[in-house]
C-alpha cells in the first residue's frame, strides 16, 4: 500500500509534512497472551533506554492463561514525558484484535503487521509495514513448536529497528541483559532480528517519518518495576519476615524480596537472616505478620484489594492493640474480583479507616520507583514508632512496569525502632503498656524475651485500660480512645510531606498522587503553554498536615484528580478541611487504563469553563 494523499495531509496536519518525527512517538504491540512477546517489548524498550532516550513502557494484559489479547505500549519522549498516550505506530500481530487494533489507531499512523493474518482492514489514512513472518523464521531458525512461536515475534523487533534505526548492536545488548548473557538464546533471537532487519531493507521503502537518534538523558538511571524497588527497599529498612499469599499484581513484589533477600540479609557466617512465609490464604498472612511485629521483627506483607478485604478484622486487631506491619497493596480494578490486570487508585477511602469502628490508618502513595523504595524502609520505620499497621498504596501500573529512576538513595539514618523499652529502663521508669507519657498518644512497648518481671503485658483488642487490663469502664474506652486521637494527630507530623509546584499566579491548584502525576504534569505544560498556570500538590500520605489545608487555602479552585470513579480522596480532603470544601472539584476518572495528559487537559478546560467557575 502507498502513501495516500490523506497520509500526507494528516503529517501535515500535524504539523510535520515531509520531516522527521524523532525520538517523539508512542508504540503499541499487540500480540496474543503467552506468545513470548515480552521478551521482544523488553527488549524494544530497554533498547531506547540504553540509547539515552526518556522510555516508558506499559503491560496491558489479560486476567487469564495464555490466548487473550495482550497489548506492550511503550512511550518515547525527548521531552521526558512518560504518560500514556494513544500510539503513533501500531504492530498488528493477533488476528483476534486485528480489525479493532487497525481501526482504532489514529490518522497518519503507521501499521506493521504479520502478513500471514487476513483481513486487515485497509484505510488510506494510514502507512503499512507488512512482514513476512513465517517466511523470515523459516529462514533463519530451525526451532520448532512453541518455541518457534515465541521467536516469531522478533521479526517485529527486527523490523522496527531497521526503520526507527535503531543499531543492531543495540538490539543484541538489550537482548544479552534479558537473558542474562546466556549466549545461545542471544545469538538465535538475534538470528531473526537480523532476518527481519535485513529483509525489511531490501524490500520495504520507508515512508513514515518516526526515528530514533541518541540521546543522553537516561545516563546514570536505572530500569525497574516499583514493586522490585519497594520490595529493595523493605530490604534496606530491615524486613525479616514476609507473609502473603499470591494474588495479582502484588505477586512480584514477593518475588523481588526473595531474589534481594539470600543477596543481602546474611550473617557473616551466611545464616540467613530472614523468613518468607507463603500462607494458605490472606487472612493467614497478615496474620503472620502482626504475629512477628508483636514479636519484634520488622514484618510486612503484600496484596491487593481482594486481599485487604479478607485482612480487614487482623488490620482493626493491628490498630487498637497497637502492633506494628506494612501492608503493600497494589491496587487493581474493583469492587470484587473486578479486573485484575487493570491499574485503579481505588482503595484509599477502604483503608483509610479499614477496621469495624472507629479506625484511622496510616497511608504512603509513591508516585516513582525512587519512592517506592523510599517508602519501603520509611513504612517499617512509621510502623514501628507509631505501633500500628501502615499501608503503602501503589498500583498495577506502578508495581509491575519497568520505570526509569535516579540510583536509590542508601537510608541516612538508623533504623527507627521507637518506644521500646530495656529491662535496664523498666528498672528505672516502670512499664505502663498504654500510658502516654509524652503527650504524643503513643505508649512504651517491650518485646518477647525481655527479662525483667514487669515487662509482660496482655494484648487483646478487647477493651483494655492503660495497663493493659480488660475494661469495659466508660472512662477507660473514652480516655484510651482520645489518646489514640492523639496519636494519629502527632502521625500527621512525620508522615512524608507533599510535593508542591507553587506558580505565583494561578488561581487554580491541582492535588493528585500517586501515578497520575505523569498525565498531569505533561497536561499542566500543554495548558501553561496555552496561557493557564496551575500550582499543583501531589499527596505522599494520609493523613493530611498543616501544608494540605495551606495550599487549598491560596487557590481559588482546587481540582482533585485521581483514578477511581467515586472521587475518594476528594470525599476525603472535604471531610477533614470542611471550611475549604466549596473550593474543592472532583476529576475522578476510571477505565482501568493509566490516565492520558489529553484526558486531563480537557476535563481541566471543561470544568474551568463552567459558569460557577468563570
Amino acid at each position: 500500500m502507498g502513501v495516500s494523499e490523506s497520509v500526507s495531509q494528516a503529517f501535515s496536519k500535524f504539523g510535520r509534512p515531509g520531516s522527521s518525527v524523532v525520538n517523539d512517538f508512542s508504540v503499541a504491540v499487540a500480540t496474543a497472551n503467552g506468545t513470548g512477546s515480552q521478551t521482544a517489548n523488553l527488549t524494544l524498550l530497554r533498547s531506547f533506554f540504553k540509547m539515552g532516550i526518556p522510555v516508558h513502557g506499559k503491560n496491558i494484559f489479560p486476567s487469564n492463561i495464555q490466548g487473550l489479547p495482550t497489548w506492550y505500549h511503550i512511550r518515547v519522549s525527548h521531552q521526558g514525558y512518560i504518560a500514556r498516550r494513544p500510539p503513533e505506530i501500531l504492530v498488528a500481530f493477533n488476528a483476534a484484535t486485528l480489525h479493532e487494533d487497525v481501526t482504532s489507531l489514529q490518522t497518519g499512523g503507521v501499521c506493521f503487521y504479520n502478513q500471514d493474518l487476513r483481513g486487515v482492514p485497509e484505510r488510506d489514512d494510514l502507512i503499512y509495514y507488512p512482514i513476512p513472518v513465517k517466511e523470515l523464521v523459516a529462514s533463519s531458525s530451525d526451532l520448532k513448536g512453541k518455541v518457534r512461536e515465541y521467536i516469531a515475534n522478533m521479526t517485529y523487533l527486527g523490523a522496527l529497528a531497521q526503520l526507527l534505526q535503531i543499531p543492531l548492536e543495540v538490539i543484541e545488548e538489550a537482548l544479552s541483559y534479558h537473558f542474562g548473557k546466556r549466549q545461545k538464546l542471544v545469538d538465535a533471537n538475534m538470528k531473526v532480528v537480523r532476518a527481519a532487519f535485513d529483509w525489511i531493507a531490501e524490500n520495504v521503502e520507508k515512508r513514515d517519518p518516526y526515528r530514533v537518534a541518541p540521546m543522553e538523558e537516561t545516563d546514570g538511571l536505572v530500569l525497574m518495576t516499583g514493586n522490585e524497588a519497594g520490595a529493595l527497599g523493605s530490604v534496606f529498612g530491615g524486613v525479616s519476615l514476609a507473609a502473603w499469599y499470591p494474588i495479582t499484581p502484588s505477586t512480584s513484589f514477593i518475588d523481588a524480596l526473595r531474589e534481594f533477600l539470600p543477596k543481602l540479609r546474611k550473617d557473616a557466617d551466611g545464616s540467613l537472616t530472614y523468613t518468607v512465609i507463603q500462607a494458605e490464604d490472606e487472612l493467614a498472612a497478615i496474620g503472620i505478620a502482626l504475629g512477628g511485629g508483636w514479636a519484634g521483627a520488622r514484618t510486612l506483607t503484600a496484596t491487593s484489594g481482594p486481599g485487604i478485604s479478607l485482612m480487614s478484622e487482623f488490620i482493626g486487631l493491628g490498630y487498637f492493640a497497637e502492633i506494628p506491619a506494612v501492608i503493600w497493596d497494589i491496587q487493581r480494578v474493583g469492587p470484587s474480583t473486578g479486573m485484575p490486570t487493570r491499574t485503579s487508585q481505588g482503595d484509599v477511602s477502604f483503608v483509610y479507616h479499614l477496621g469495624h469502628g472507629d479506625t484511622d490508618n496510616i497511608i504512603l502513595f509513591p508516585a516513582s520507583i525512587e519512592e517506592c523504595f523510599e517508602f519501603g524502609h520509611q513504612a517499617l520505620d512509621l510502623a514501628d514508632v507509631f505501633q500500628t499497621p501502615v499501608f503503602v498504596l501503589s498500583d498495577l501500573d506502578l508495581g509491575m512496569n519497568n520505570w526509569m529512576g535516579k540510583p536509590f538513595a542508601y537510608p541516612d539514618r538508623p533504623l527507627q525502632r521507637g518506644k521500646v523499652l530495656t529491662a535496664e529502663q523498666i528498672d528505672e521508669s516502670g512499664f505502663t503498656r498504654y500510658l502516654d507519657i509524652d503527650g504524643d498518644g503513643i505508649g512504651f512497648r517491650t518485646l518477647p524475651g525481655n527479662p525483667h518481671p514487669q515487662s509482660a503485658y496482655f494484648t487483646r483488642g478487647t477493651g483494655h485500660d492503660e495497663h493493659a487490663e480488660y475494661s469495659e469502664r466508660p472512662e477507660d474506652w473514652v480516655q484510651n480512645g482520645e489518646r489514640l486521637v492523639r496519636k494519629f494527630e502527632t502521625v500527621r507530623q512525620h508522615v512524608p510531606g507533599p510535593v508542591i509546584e507553587e506558580m505565583a499566579s494561578a488561581d487554580v491548584g491541582i492535588i493528585g498522587f500517586g501515578t497520575t502525576k505523569y498525565a498531569i504534569d505533561e497536561a499542566r505544560d500543554q495548558l501553561a503553554a496555552d496561557g493557564l498556570s496551575t500550582s499543583y500538590l501531589r499527596l505522599r500520605a494520609l493523613p493530611l498536615n498543616g501544608e494540605v489545608r495551606d495550599f487549598v487555602n491560596r487557590h481559588q479552585h482546587v481540582l482533585v484528580i485521581e483514578m477511581n470513579r467515586d472521587g475518594q480522596l476528594n470525599a476525603i480532603l472535604r471531610s477533614e478541611l470542611p471550611e475549604l470544601a466549596s473550593k474543592l472539584v472532583s476529576l475522578a476518572y476510571l477505565d482501568g487504563m493509566p490516565l492520558t495528559a489529553a484526558w486531563v487537559r480537557t476535563r481541566i478546560e471543561e470544568v474551568l469553563k463552567e459558569p460557577v467557575y468563570e
